[in-house]
């Protein structure tokens, strides 16, 4: 926007009024047939495509909005997979009903009614605390590469069909590149077989994948540790409602979760330098192996990586960063945190603007946040990491949980407190708060009372 205004000028001893241009920044907003390209159409990109159309059409605006996305999530196996333990905790499942989503019977896998804990020999049985919040397992592809027929249904493959139902297209290819615009200022898109520019450009392509951003941008990855997955048929006796947890073997090992998904249960293992046998390591050490005779049928094994820091630098002009190649909340939840941080960029750009000082004021708060909340889950592991080492301090905090057995439900704060961790249900702040409140305080202290007695 330009401004014009007027100066005394004095020349030869007389004085002129001379009118002067000053044009100012220009401000970016997204307007009427303004395109929008989206890179990677996962969670993050479809639920910033639903996002957009949504607050588009409460500001009656007409977008264009282009996925981009090469894979067919309708595929079995890593190459239609998106690598992840595939649980949607109980806020995200409200969420999508946010957006005028339900989720169809043959997507959901298993619904979760409760956690088994292996300490050693023992099991603790962990029901869910709330019977009102719902936390489901869903497959993000179709299915293990060596699953029988009928495949299963694919989540990302349901969701990033609702966003074209709602207005967006979507165009199998993989972007090569993202530049700065030159005369135009419009960042442009290139794939193999086309150049698009965008008024405005929102990357979601994990950390799996390349963030295909030329070096002017300054993007960093968030800094990522190394998962290993598989999956197998669901074992006999197992329920097709529990997840089980164990957390004795590999040696590296954080927690593994037995993850039930229809006739499947997906191994799912969180660690710190896994070493490449972690899924043998894990079921032999488990004693797993015997509940398969004839040898145990690993179906689709991968290694994927899992963000566990923040991108330092996550929007620019006409550009915003989302999902896990932004920030996402540590070792849960990852669907959630595509949602919040989509939700948050969209919503900025419709209704503040797109550049990146809008973006630092609108979206940047979101991303701290999640950001500044991991920092309570990193002290949370690193207490567990301590109470692992700790015969004396695993054995407390066992007796703590089974003190809570015969409590109301509202009163089991050591259930709560594990739940919550385990599915995403409570902020890593909330349960660092519930951990240090008098009642599990005092559960600790009792537990701890009985180990000095021997009982």
């Amino acid at each position: 926007m330009a401004y014009t205004i007027f100066i005394f000028v004095r020349i030869d001893s007389q004085y002129m009024i001379v009118p002067m241009a000053i044009q100012s920044k220009r401000e970016m907003h997204l307007t009427n047939d303004s395109r929008v390209v989206i890179v990677g159409g996962g969670p993050a990109g479809s639920f910033a495509a639903l996002h957009l159309l949504r607050y588009a059409a409460q500001a009656n605006l007409n977008l264009e909005i282009i996925i981009f996305e090469a894979r067919d999530f309708n595929r079995p196996g890593p190459g239609g997979c998106n690598k992840c333990a595939g649980i949607l905790s109980s806020t995200l499942v409200h969420n999508l009903e946010t957006l005028g989503l339900e989720l169809p019977a043959d997507v959901i896998q298993a619904e979760l009614n409760a956690y088994v804990l292996h300490l050693g020999e023992a099991e603790i049985l962990l029901n869910r605390p709330n019977s009102g919040r719902r936390s489901l397992s869903v497959y993000r592809g179709s299915g293990p590469r060596l699953g029988t027929a009928p495949a299963p249904h694919s989540f990302d493959g349901w969701l990033l069909n609702q966003a074209r139902e709602h207005g967006a297209e979507i165009r199998r290819a993989r972007v090569q590149t993202i530049t700065r615009g030159e005369r135009s200022e419009r960042p442009v898109v290139a794939t193999a077989h086309e150049k698009l520019e965008a008024d405005l450009v929102v990357v979601a392509t994990g950390v799996n994948n390349r963030a295909p951003l030329e070096a002017a941008w300054h993007y960093q990855p968030p800094q990522t540790e190394i998962m290993a997955q598989d999956e197998i048929p669901l074992p006999g006796g197992f329920l097709t409602d529990r997840v089980h947890i164990f957390f004795d073997h590999p040696q590296e090992l954080i927690f593994g979760g037995l993850i039930p998904k229809g006739r499947y249960a997906n191994i799912s293992l969180l660690g710190r330098g896994l070493p490449p046998d972690a899924i043998s390591d894990f079921l032999e050490g488990n004693k797993l192996t015997k509940l398969f005779p004839e040898g145990t049928p690993a179906l689709c094994g991968c290694t994927p990586r899992v963000a566990i820091s923040a991108a330092p630098k996550c929007y620019d002009e006409r550009l915003v960063i989302v999902g896990d190649a932004a920030v996402t909340r540590l070792y849960k939840d990852g669907i959630g945190a595509a949602f919040t941080t989509a939700e948050a960029a969209a919503r900025t750009a419709i209704q503040h603007g797109i550049s990146r000082r809008d973006f630092a004021s609108g979206y940047h708060p979101t991303q701290q946040h999640i950001a500044n909340d991991n920092l309570y889950g990193q002290f949370i592991f690193r207490l567990w990491s301590l109470t692992q080492r700790s015969p004396f301090l695993l054995n407390a905090w066992r007796r703590a949980i089974l003190s809570e057995i015969d409590l109301p439900t509202a009163d089991r704060i050591h259930a709560r407190v594990l739940w919550g961790m385990f599915t995403g249900d409570e902020s890593y702040q909330k349960i660092f708060q519930l951990s240090l409140s008098y009642p599990a305080l005092r559960a600790l202290w009792q537990g701890a009372l009985k180990g000095w007695r021997g009982k």
